[in-house]
């Protein structure tokens, strides 16, 4: 139960910060400081170059290194202290200094508010998928599955149809077809919807099985004879039952979804430009430099790592609390 709060409470927050990423960021993601590229992550101190000890953080200035190429320096004549409530951000510091908590990209834009205005465009992205994926599923399984005979054949088959078709290369094909100059909402909304679409049939077979069962139980039976009709016998009795199914399969679909939309922009073929996305900012990482020497531009990679395992823990210990409370 204590693990589950835990892995609750992780994911809720890292949920809450990209929700308020305009106000936990440090910056504006698209801000450049142009004689900050590829800056490592900002020191942040509480003992200055003269040995004293402050209770309030600071950091010091970065000037490129004279003596080492695509290098940086602290200049530690001046102190720069780490300020709360800034601008309207959460934390910041005075210019000329800058924090950077987790480095700068390749024009010296804040990786830290990149990547949580970024989460806003991946997770939501898998998150609305995920929605739309279960509420036409469940709207489909439950048809199927009621009604049976010709219906549940030709939703099955349907199904069987969308299962076979393989939707990573379906989403490069629609985003092909699209002119390259989308706008950045049409493009979201377009890979928020072929997502959801192309993910129905999984959750709608399943959800069709719990249907299928429950509308042969005695007590529905019962409650057909007393003449209930078929939304009272669903609302009431059958698909309260699915809710298990459906509480898992979100659990599953969410981080799937996330990484699909990480893949299409990794690729160029997803959000562009300006608007960070976590697929967007592990592009640079095609450049051999980038790879090998900051490692900094990693954080889109572990954050995603970090909600994926999340959700599979979480989504593991729902199912296996369902299935003790069944049996």
């Amino acid at each position: 139960m204590k693990r589950g709060v835990l892995i609750a409470s992780v994911l809720a927050g890292l949920h809450l910060l990209v929700l308020l990423a305009g106000f936990a960021a440090p910056y504006d993601p698209a801000e450049q400081a142009r004689t900050l590229p590829f800056a490592p992550p900002s020191r942040v101190h509480f003992v200055d170059a003269d040995g004293a000890f402050h209770l309030r953080p600071f950091v010091y200035a970065l000037t490129p290194d004279p003596d080492n190429f695509d290098a940086y320096v602290e200049d530690t004549t001046q102190r720069f202290p780490v300020r709360l409530m800034v601008a309207g951000h959460l934390f910041g510091v005075d210019a000329p200094a800058r924090i950077s908590l987790l480095g700068t990209d390749g024009l010296g834009r804040d990786v830290l508010s990149r990547l949580l205005h970024g989460g806003r465009v991946s997770i939501g992205a898998g998150l609305l998928a995920a929605l739309c994926a279960l509420l036409v599923g469940v709207g489909f399984g439950t048809i199927a599955g009621f009604f049976g005979g010709r219906i549940d054949a030709a939703v099955m088959r349907l199904a069987d149809l969308f299962m076979a078709v393989p939707w990573l290369y379906l989403l490069f094909a629609v985003r092909a077809a699209l002119p390259l100059h989308l706008d950045t909402r049409a493009t979201f909304l377009v890979l928020v919807a072929v997502l959801g679409i192309v993910g129905w049939a999984r959750p709608a077979r399943l959800v069709r099985g719990i249907v299928l069962s429950a509308r042969e139980r005695t007590y529905v039976m019962a409650a057909r004879g007393f003449g209930a009709q078929a939304p009272y016998l669903l609302r009431r009795h059958i698909l309260p039952q699915t809710l298990g199914v459906v509480l898992t399969q979100a659990g599953l679909l969410v981080p799937q979804y996330i990484l699909a939309e990480v893949t299409l922009s990794f690729l160029g073929l997803g959000v562009g430009e300006p608007t960070p996305s976590w697929g967007a900012m592990l592009g640079s990482l095609q450049q051999y430099s980038v790879l090998t020497s900051y490692w900094w531009m990693f954080a889109p990679a572990i954050a995603l790592v970090a909600v994926a395992i999340s959700y599979y823990a979480l989504t593991s210990m729902v199912h296996e609390r369902l299935r003790l409370a069944a049996s």
